[in-house]
């Protein structure tokens, strides 16, 4: 250090400006390092050494959320659970929307009498998602839903 200091103006004395500059340098060299060499991960063997590389371990699956139990959605009608519509159509066949009108993207509000309805312009959506009335144009967007059990779950 003392030959760096040294080298800079010659007196072995350091400027303010000069020495916030390098602690700046030595803070990113060190974020960097950190960053690319997080703690958690496993060490490489060391050099020469025969035994393998410690294995990354597998990401573990998220459990599945669930909407809703599969007696809360009728047949003929649906729910609708946060951002995501689940409908019935026929017993046993469950579906799921995103809950945004596809016309302005306002929230659909309301299953009733077989249709999906939106507040805003009054838009109505069959339990396929399909329009049943506009000024909605194209069909709902779906989510992928699932029965696990008697759970209605994303996925």
């Amino acid at each position: 250090m003392t030959r760096f200091i040294d080298r800079i103006d010659g007196t072995g004395s350091l400027d303010r400006r000069t020495a916030l500059a390098g602690a700046g340098a030595a803070a990113a060299t060190l974020g960097l390092v950190t960053a690319c060499g997080g703690g958690d991960s496993p060490a490489a063997p060391p050099a020469g050494s025969s035994q393998p590389a410690a294995p990354h371990p597998m990401p573990t699956q998220q459990p599945a959320t669930g909407l809703a139990r599969t007696a809360d959605v009728p047949v003929g009608g649906g729910v609708i659970v946060g951002d995501t519509v689940v409908t019935q159509p026929a017993a046993g066949s469950f579906l799921g929307f995103s809950s945004r009108c596809t016309h302005l993207g306002c929230l659909v509000n309301q299953v009733a009498d077989g249709l999906i309805k939106c507040p805003c312009h009054n838009s109505s959506f069959h339990l396929d998602g399909t329009v049943a009335a506009g000024p909605a144009s194209r069909p709902l967007d779906t989510r992928p839903v699932r029965v696990e059990g008697d759970q209605i779950v994303h996925g």
